[in-house]
């Protein structure tokens, strides 16, 4: 049963939103990390700036274009594209802070998904969605951006790869926010909180294990072959069966049971002597022969069974 939060329809921008600091902070934070790739790949002034924009708003611009409230965070924010602007300047005038920290981009990176998704997740649960677009749009804000800034550089992006957790991340992240504020009754800083530390502690905990994210397994091998099994299993129980319906009338009423021999490819060269192992026959058929009626009592007419009985 859908809560009573989400099952109407329209905004209710007072439910649960979270503070605007948070989302400023979300901003600050995903353009940081477009500016450390940037850094990374030695690009201009303008490369700075879009990855900047891309990481600190591509996210939430995925998520607004499905939304379709006309409530496009970019647009609407009178603070969200001079953030990113004066970040990425800043990355590109100083860029010896950044490179000082060698694992600071990694950091940023999963900071900035865990505060998209509560970001993410909040907006949803405000425009009253079903728990399904809840978790779909806390995870877009989420990965978005950092799919769309590997896009624009020409790789394939990250939650695309076999890797350590990253889109994994953000679904459990989406999730958590999503029963603490529906489910616990909890405030929307905390939530926003605890889902940003489950977000960072499933990646760390993937980092340190070598956890990766499954690639693609090939059942198809293993389930024909199951068929197949099942198939001739059922084939040779059918023919059992045959065999048994036969001998019940083999030597009633006149019927005779005639076993016609198909030539065995193991006797076809092979010399029998009285050291030979018991062998097999191959039957190709049993014809019944009524000598009283020209009609088989129970509808039972010559008719072609392979098996292999032993002598």
């Amino acid at each position: 049963m859908i809560p009573e939060l989400i099952s109407a329809s329209g905004p209710d921008v007072t439910a649960v939103a979270i503070p605007a600091w948070l989302d400023a902070s979300a901003v600050a934070v995903g353009s940081v990390s477009g500016i450390l790739v940037a850094t990374e790949r030695k690009l201009d002034l303008v490369g700075f700036i879009v990855l900047a924009m891309l990481g600190g708003l591509g996210g939430g611009l995925i998520r607004d274009l499905i939304i379709q409230h006309n409530d496009v965070y970019m647009v609407n924010s009178p603070y969200a594209i001079p953030m990113t602007v004066l970040v990425g300047c800043g990355g590109f005038l100083f860029p010896s802070l950044l490179t000082r920290f060698p694992h600071l981009i990694e950091w940023v990176d999963i900071i900035s998904v865990g505060l998209f998704v509560a970001a993410g997740s909040d907006k949803a649960i405000v425009y009253r969605m079903n728990p399904w677009a809840v978790v779909l749009m806390g995870t877009v804000t989420g990965v978005g951006g950092g799919m769309l800034r590997d896009i624009f550089l020409g790789n394939t992006p990250r939650i695309f790869q076999r890797s350590n957790f990253y889109a994994i991340c953000a679904v459990a992240g989406a999730i958590t926010f999503y029963m603490l504020i529906i489910h616990a009754n909890v405030t929307g800083e905390w939530a926003t909180a605890i889902s940003v530390a489950v977000v960072i502690l499933m990646r760390r905990l993937s980092l340190h294990f070598n956890i990766l994210s499954p690639a693609n397994v090939d059942l198809a091998p293993v389930v024909t072959k199951k068929v197949r099994v099942i198939y001739h299993l059922a084939q040779e129980d059918g023919k059992e069966n045959s065999r048994r319906i036969l001998r019940k009338f083999e030597g009633r009423g006149g019927y005779q049971i005639t076993y016609v021999e198909q030539p065995s490819p193991d006797n076809t060269h092979h010399k029998s002597s009285a050291t030979d192992a018991p062998r097999t026959r191959v039957i190709d058929r049993i014809e019944i022969e009524d000598n009283d009626s020209p009609e088989v009592p129970g509808g039972i007419s010559s008719q072609d069974i392979s098996g292999k009985p032993q002598e």
